[in-house]
């Protein structure tokens, strides 16, 4: 599932494609506005928050996607399409007046609602480090509201802070040396909000440091314990433990940690 700096990164780049084009033809094909059709509106501006994505138009409308495990927005130059076998996973199609087109392709979520409403819609979502209105004290204070909660539970729980994704959680019960399914309370909360904000951060803006967590780019590398089950911990060698995911709950997804490192549960 994409993270919030995956998001943040998909944002900035519709954004240079797209704000201030308007739509010469296109159509909404999924939701309960299926069959909407968009030409003629401008889009004025791309906001999120967590892994939500809202479209603006100067119609007083915004377009609400979530690609969930899925969906993918892809771009393409004048007089190009994707190819035609991906035609019946498009949920939104917007040709601009530059001649490129936004598709999104099998989109879980698509909601046009007005602007005004946004808030009434995603006013649920904890506070979101990447945004202008981050707000830690209120993270912290929403993260402590069930103190026996798993770590890993409360920090995917994107009421209490919005944008956080597996490999964040995981890599941020590493660096704060809890165990992951320690109480959330056993934390130091304050510095660990304050690390996974600055992770998600780095990770969103800076140049060649997408979801790096180790500071190494090099392969094998990158991360500290996601995906390294059975591997040797990089900082004392131990072996990086997994327990599998549970299907259908969300509070078990596959977590990886150091038995050395993050002691106790």
């Amino acid at each position: 599932m994409p993270e919030g700096d995956s998001v943040y990164r998909l944002r900035e780049r519709l954004t240079a494609a797209s704000v201030g084009h308007s739509v010469v033809a296109g159509e909404l094909r999924s939701g309960a506005a299926a069959g909407t059709p968009l030409a003629g509106v401008r889009i004025v501006e791309y906001d999120t928050h967590g892994k939500h994505v809202l479209t603006r138009f100067d119609t007083g409308q915004t377009l609400h996607t979530h690609l969930r495990m899925q969906g993918s927005w892809t771009v393409t130059r004048p007089g190009r399409r994707i190819p035609s076998r991906e035609d019946h996973r498009v949920r939104v199609r917007m040709r601009l007046d530059d001649g490129s087109t936004l598709w999104g392709v099998d989109l879980p979520v698509v909601e046009l609602v007005a602007t005004a409403d946004e808030g009434a819609l995603l006013g649920y979502l904890g506070p979101d480090p990447l945004r202008n209105d981050w707000d830690a004290a209120e993270a912290v204070r929403r993260l402590s509201l069930q103190p026996e909660r798993p770590l890993v539970a409360a920090l995917l729980d994107q009421r209490n802070l919005a944008g956080l994704g597996n490999l964040w959680v995981n890599e941020t019960a590493f660096l704060s040396g809890v165990h992951p399914f320690a109480p959330i309370a056993s934390a130091d909360l304050e510095p660990l909000v304050e690390r996974a904000a600055r992770m998600l951060r780095i990770s969103a803006t800076v140049p060649g440091m997408y979801q790096v967590t180790t500071g190494s780019t090099r392969k094998g590398e990158s991360h500290w314990v996601v995906g390294r089950a059975g591997r040797p911990c990089l900082r004392c060698g131990t072996r990086i433990l997994v327990r599998d995911e549970v299907a259908n709950d969300p509070e078990r997804r596959r977590t990886w940690w150091c038995p050395r490192c993050q002691p106790g549960a």
